[in-house]
């Protein structure tokens, strides 16, 4: 198994142990783990969830004004040779 897919499994997991329901969605360069976060949601799940979320290249949490919260996270299936703006290069994980 991949490490990116071991990676985007661990974290769906953490998600899930935290009591998040997980959509977990392949791409072709990427996985894309989403939750939809409930509004009563305790500081030490906060942070087991930040902890999760903090093992993906990219994660994020879109806010609507009908207070529906989803969480996002994407695992690369390939390292970057180079970094954007704001994502963690091999360089940056030591």
């Amino acid at each position: 198994m991949p490490a990116s897919e071991v990676s985007a499994e661990a974290i769906a997991a953490r998600l899930s142990a935290v009591g998040l329901a997980t959509r977990v969605e392949e791409r072709d360069d990427c996985t894309v783990i989403e939750a939809e976060v409930p509004e009563p949601l305790s500081a030490g799940s906060w942070r087991e969830v930040l902890e999760a979320v903090a093992e993906a290249n990219r994660f994020g949490l879109l806010a609507t004004s009908s207070n529906d919260r989803t969480l996002w996270a994407v695992v690369r299936k390939t390292v970057p040779v180079t970094g954007d703006v704001g994502d963690r290069t091999i360089s940056d994980r030591s």
